[in-house]
């Protein structure tokens, strides 16, 4: 038998346990062209929330009944596909779940002999992926630009911060507690990070960017971005990742200070990582090459067992993480 988590109903603001089900299923059994798959690690998203819910998204959202969505690191145990055998590691789009059969062209093959499994979801994974082309095309930042990301010390901006330094800029995080930023100036190597919960964030966040601020890279939104804003640069740039702070939300956050992108002519983009997955072998080679050096840095939380995977990922939506949210399957 299979184990695997579906939605048992939409959440209404604030996601509960109550929202989700763990049920057995059938053996998946691969067909002709397809791989059967032992997941070993599921990776929880923000973008999850988005899925979840009923509001229009990117792509369909998950109905009541159905698997949760979401990606995994595993092994082959069975292969029907030339390109595979018993044996590989491979990251999948399979959903929570234990074990997935499906098509081998969603596979990706990895080399776990370079780097821990678990980094293909995470620094060499999606959100890699998110904050390389984010940071490189959207922000577009330059040698000693100051370039400012939020929820610094999570998946994404971690990787943002990094980026920035190893491209000659000035690095600036946001994150919530003295542990977070602490982490982020002196595991991960940014210039500064500001502590939104200490309160005072324009202050904080102006002394630290004595020059304004060239490129922000958003993951929050809300209150930090608006803040932000206000100390923005001619022509600056603006990635938006995500806006975690409003997606439990029951109305959204206004942002006041739009008129900052009018008067200094400010690019803002949103970004889904899938726009560039043409360019993904780039972007999986120079993350690889920048972790082997030990130029990219990462840490990771992670809850054991699939049935406490909707803690996990409450826990996310909470800020409780620390680095890369993880699901240890066994």
């Amino acid at each position: 038998m299979n184990k695997r988590v579906v939605l048992a109903s939409h959440p209404e603001g604030w996601v509960t346990e109550a929202n989700f089900r763990v049920e057995n299923a059938p053996m998946p059994r691969p067909a002709e062209g397809e791989v059967l798959v032992k997941n070993l690690w599921l990776s929880l998203d923000p973008y999850m929330r988005g899925r979840i819910s009923q509001q229009k998204s990117y792509v369909k959202g998950v109905e009541v009944g159905e698997l949760m969505t979401g990606e995994t690191a595993g092994e082959v145990v069975e292969s029907k596909h030339p390109k595979f055998k018993p044996g590989d590691k491979v990251t999948a789009p399979a959903g929570w779940q234990l074990l997935w059969s499906g098509k081998g062209d969603l596979l990706t093959k990895v080399d776990a002999s370079r780097a821990p499994l678990s980094y293909f979801l995470g620094c060499l994974g999606m959100p890699g992926r998110t904050a390389y082309f984010g940071t490189k095309e959207i922000c577009a930042p330059r040698p000693g630009e100051t370039v400012v990301v939020s929820a610094a010390s999570g998946a994404v901006g971690s990787v943002v911060g990094q980026l920035a330094k190893a491209w000659g800029c000035r690095a600036v995080g946001i994150a919530g507690g003295k542990a977070k930023c602490d982490y982020v100036v002196t595991e991960l190597g940014f210039d500064a990070c500001i502590d939104y919960k200490a309160g005072n964030l324009y202050d904080n966040l102006k002394a630290a960017c004595p020059k304004g601020v060239d490129c922000l890279f958003e993951n929050v939104g809300g209150e930090i971005l608006d803040t932000t804003l206000r100390l923005m640069n001619v022509r600056g740039r603006i990635t938006i990742c995500g806006l975690i702070s409003d997606y439990n939300a029951k109305e959204p956050y206004g942002v006041k200070m739009f008129r900052s992108i009018l008067v200094n002519r400010i690019k803002v983009q949103g970004m889904i990582v899938f726009d560039w997955q043409e360019r993904y072998p780039e972007a999986n080679q120079a993350l690889l090459g920048l972790v082997t050096s030990g130029k990219l840095k990462t840490r990771e939380s992670v809850v054991p067992g699939l049935e406490n995977a909707s803690k996990g990922l409450i826990g996310l939506l909470k800020g409780e993480n620390f680095g890369k949210q993880l699901v240890k399957l066994t």
